[in-house]
């Protein structure tokens, strides 16, 4: 534990889609990978006591959000591939990445046969993926969000991590995953439609200015329309650096793109000045 002068000290906006994990994407060169990892390192480069992984969560319709412990597990047969992780960190922090995932996935298929370990939704369970790949042995948490939750809403619940943060004396990073609309192209999950690129602009350009209001302004209908899977998380985001000062912040954007017709957006955001 570090103190409790500093609470929220980087985050890092990464996508969820389900061929961004190796096992499923089959050899599949996905572009947003690597820079995905490399988000994770810089979170880590922060030494935060924990990491929060926030993402839409389509069990949280009724509640508004949902809260996951480290022995939640992420699965992976529903694309076809029999793998899983957990949330939760695992001993042996110095081994291999590859090393860390095979234990990862040998515990998580016990968790679920044995006690009937929570299930995480997909943004969760490749955030999951992220931290384990990085070999990072952290305390790890996880916050659904419905993706109809209202922007007040979503920048309530981040003021309230922050809060939670506070009172423990926690330095917290969050992982926020999200992706942009789905229907960039003729090709995309939801097929063309001409609002998605310059919704997905908006995206890209408040999160690389660290634009608080540009992101709470994001309004839940239109995002539901372009099938949009990260305005929430987003704002869940922008809400909790609104509750710890918006100054000081700046941003690091690592990648922007739409391949497969999807808006995926990678960047950090750092405080400056937090240790």
């Amino acid at each position: 534990m570090h103190g409790s002068q500093v609470t929220l000290v980087a985050a890092a906006i990464c996508p969820h889609p389900p061929l961004l994990v190796p096992r499923v994407g089959a050899g599949e060169p996905v572009g947003a990978r690597e820079p995905a990892l490399a988000a994770v390192r810089r979170l880590r480069a922060a030494d935060p006591d924990a990491v929060l992984v926030v993402g839409d969560d389509p069990e949280a319709l009724a509640t508004g959000s949902r809260a996951y412990g480290p022995d939640a597990v992420g699965d992976f047969h529903g694309f076809g591939v029999d793998f899983r992780v957990p949330l939760g960190p695992l001993a042996g922090a110095g081994a291999a990445a590859a090393d860390v995932v095979a234990e990862a996935e040998a515990a998580a298929s016990g968790a679920i046969a044995g006690t009937g370990a929570p299930a995480l939704p997909l943004s969760l369970a490749v955030g999951a993926w992220l931290l384990a790949e990085t070999g990072w042995e952290v305390e790890r948490r996880g916050i659904g969000v419905s993706p109809k939750a209202e922007p007040a809403e979503a920048a309530a619940l981040g003021a309230g991590l922050e809060a939670e943060a506070a009172a423990a004396g926690e330095r917290v990073a969050l992982l926020v995953m999200g992706d942009g609309s789905a229907r960039r192209t003729a090709k995309a999950p939801g097929s063309l439609d001409e609002r998605a690129e310059p919704y997905d602009e908006i995206v890209e350009r408040a999160l690389a200015d660290v634009d608080l209001e540009a992101l709470l302004g994001l309004e839940p209908g239109l995002a539901a329309d372009l099938l949009v899977a990260g305005r929430a998380s987003w704002q869940v985001l922008a809400g909790a650096v609104r509750a710890v000062g918006a100054a000081g912040w700046a941003a690091d954007p690592l990648y922007a793109d739409a391949p497969y017709g999807v808006g995926y957006f990678v960047c950090v955001w750092e405080r400056g000045g937090a240790a």
